[in-house]
């Protein structure tokens, strides 16, 4: 018999992507300190913290294996966050629009004793310019004040671009499925 999964997040968007893979998991919330380090770039910064959330789950549960992810937004080198309100979220798709912005996505599975297996994704969005009034709009209409770039592109959002350029679209919404799917086969769960 497997191991037992546990999701080191409490992420809706995560939880319905792992839900695609089948497998029985469990959700724990990772405790970290998610600042970034000075100069840290954004691909790093997702790397680390995918690890850490991993880490810090499995080391409470060393029967498990565990799934840490995270999520950097990269606009001119500098990380984006989640804008976490109305004002943020029309401020950051002001200062994308017309752009492109980089998205890595880290995902990270470990147990207590293994070392861990990381891997991470890169997307590409090219947005549309917007009006301020189409912005505006679309914040009131998703509110996505939880979401790193302030759009959900599984939703509404994607009215928002020109393009997505990426090798797992998954990696957009949070969890990089085939890569994360890799990884737990590597670990010895059974999938197609």
């Amino acid at each position: 018999m497997t191991a037992p999964l546990i999701l080191a997040s409490t992420s809706v968007y995560r939880r319905e992507l792992l839900t695609r893979l089948r497998l029985p998991f469990e959700t724990a919330r990772p405790r970290v300190d998610e600042s970034p380090h000075a100069n840290e770039p954004p691909d790093a910064l997702a790397a680390r913290l995918a690890a850490s959330k991993a880490e810090a789950v499995a080391a409470s549960r060393p029967d498990a294996w565990v799934i840490g992810s995270d999520q950097v937004a990269e606009l001119d080198g500098r990380p984006l966050g989640k804008p976490g309100h109305r004002d943020a979220a029309i401020a950051q798709l002001s200062a994308m629009s017309g752009r492109s912005v980089r998205f890595h996505t880290s995902v990270c599975v470990t147990r207590a004793g293994h070392a861990p297996a990381l891997a991470t994704d890169l997307t590409e969005v090219v947005l549309r310019p917007l009006q301020d009034e189409e912005i505006a709009r679309y914040v009131d209409a998703e509110q996505p004040y939880d979401c790193t770039g302030s759009f959900k592109c599984e939703g509404l959002g994607i009215c928002l671009f020109e393009a997505i350029r990426t090798h797992d679209p998954t990696a957009l919404v949070g969890l990089p499925l085939i890569r994360t799917a890799r990884l737990l086969r590597a670990a010895g769960y059974r999938l197609p």
